[in-house]
């Protein structure tokens, strides 16, 4: 009922065989399903609770999954927050509620299984933080070896120290992001391991059940937009594609615009569309407080420049003042804390409002992808120490109350 396909020259390839980019011409390539074969009934959805698996006739494996229960992540609606910012109807998909705080547990329950699926022994990856915690415990829950190159110096240290937990082999990289994914894919091609960056298609098959819930929870309809931080370009790439699924199978009418943000500091899909190109031009050395998205050249950008054009979308950048901010209000308004990199979607809708091109009425979905308890040294930096006081009722009550004589 599916076959690999690469996106630019439409080669496919056997869906047992362990392959990244096309063969043929090095392009991407995407799980591709024939619709008519899926004898999936939207009725037969109702009342089965949310979870990555309840979807999966859709999803590309065979064998019984090695899950952590991810997905089933709540959608909030947001009120106080929309009439901070102005506009009638925003929700807050908040997916650092799985298992190990981000959304990358959704692509990795389909991307590990899918390696004990194809006999592989052991798995791999570049991170900015996310990715490497979140396969280190598939792969332990596994019983198979992880390996993750982070960028030295430069990831979070809540997110490290998942990985170093979990059993990883822990290895920081003399370099950026974009310097360990070059590595480890070539290490990948030379051993055998099995490489689950996004640049893997069928990751990105969990990582759609985003926009499938979305829609489920919305009582099988769509938002007007659906706003989400863009750093490798996976997750805006793999939702446009579950949105879209769901329409041709008849559960939803329409498919929402994707708008996608980046940091300034770190843009290059962004400086694309506005280009109108359908490529980026890699930034060498991209630099963000949000550092889950602190990447330079993102291997999904043409996907993801697919997804914004085809759905009438947007991109554009947001300050790390406005991300900040944006982190404060969600947490302080709606009691949703989040990492950096997710608060860029609300930075991201509060801009674009302001500038008109998200209408005051529309329906909006922001997209935080990941826990704020992954980055507590940008939680203090910007918040400050706790205040720290002597242990009486006259010091306590000066510090509670400045303004009292």
């Amino acid at each position: 009922m599916y076959h690999v396909k690469c996106i630019k020259c439409n080669t496919e390839f056997e869906r047992n065989e362990v392959i990244y980019t096309c063969k043929k011409c090095g392009g991407l390539l995407v799980v591709e399903y024939d619709l008519s074969k899926i004898k999936l009934k939207r009725e037969e959805l109702d009342g089965v609770p949310l979870s990555v698996w309840k979807y999966r006739a859709l999803i590309p494996v065979e064998i019984d999954p090695i899950s952590l229960k991810e997905g089933g992540t709540p959608l909030y609606k947001c009120d106080r927050l929309a009439e901070l910012i102005g506009i009638k109807e925003l929700y807050v998909k908040h997916e650092g509620m799985n298992p190990t705080g981000s959304f990358k547990d959704r692509g990795m329950t389909v991307g590990v299984s899918k390696a004990i699926e194809l006999g592989m022994k052991a798995v791999a990856c570049a991170s900015t933080g996310n990715t490497s915690a979140s396969l280190s415990a598939y792969a332990s829950k596994a019983k198979i070896p992880a390996v993750v190159l982070l960028p030295a110096g430069k990831v979070a240290l809540g997110k490290v120290a998942q990985a170093l937990m979990h059993g990883a082999k822990v290895i920081g990289i003399k370099g950026n992001f974009d310097d360990a994914l070059r590595l480890v894919r070539e290490f990948c091609a030379e051993e055998e391991f099995y490489l689950l960056n996004s640049i893997n298609p069928f990751r990105l098959e969990g990582q759609k059940t985003i926009g499938y819930e979305i829609a489920d929870q919305l009582g099988w309809s769509s938002p007007d937009r659906v706003i989400l931080p863009v750093g490798n370009a996976g997750n805006i790439t793999a939702i446009f594609k579950g949105f879209t699924e769901f329409k041709d199978l008849g559960f939803i009418d329409r498919v929402p615009k994707m708008i996608g943000i980046q940091a300034e500091g770190s843009s290059p899909v962004v400086e694309a569309f506005r280009a109108k190109k359908n490529d980026i031009v890699p930034e060498s050395n991209p630099e963000t407080i949000a550092t889950a998205i602190r990447i330079g050249n993102p291997v999904n950008a043409v996907k993801a420049l697919n997804a914004i054009y085809d759905s009438g979308g947007f991109a554009d950048t947001v300050t790390d003042d406005e991300i900040v901010q944006a982190q404060k209000d969600l947490a302080r308004i709606e009691g949703i804390g989040v990492e950096p990199a997710s608060a860029t979607s609300i930075a991201g809708l509060k801009k674009l409002v302001d500038t008109g091109v998200i209408d005051r009425d529309e329906r909006v979905v922001c997209i935080t992808t990941g826990h704020l308890l992954k980055d507590p040294e940008e939680v203090v930096g910007i918040c400050g120490e706790p205040i720290e006081v002597e242990a009486n009722i006259e010091a306590l009550k000066k510090v509670i109350f400045p303004d009292l004589p």
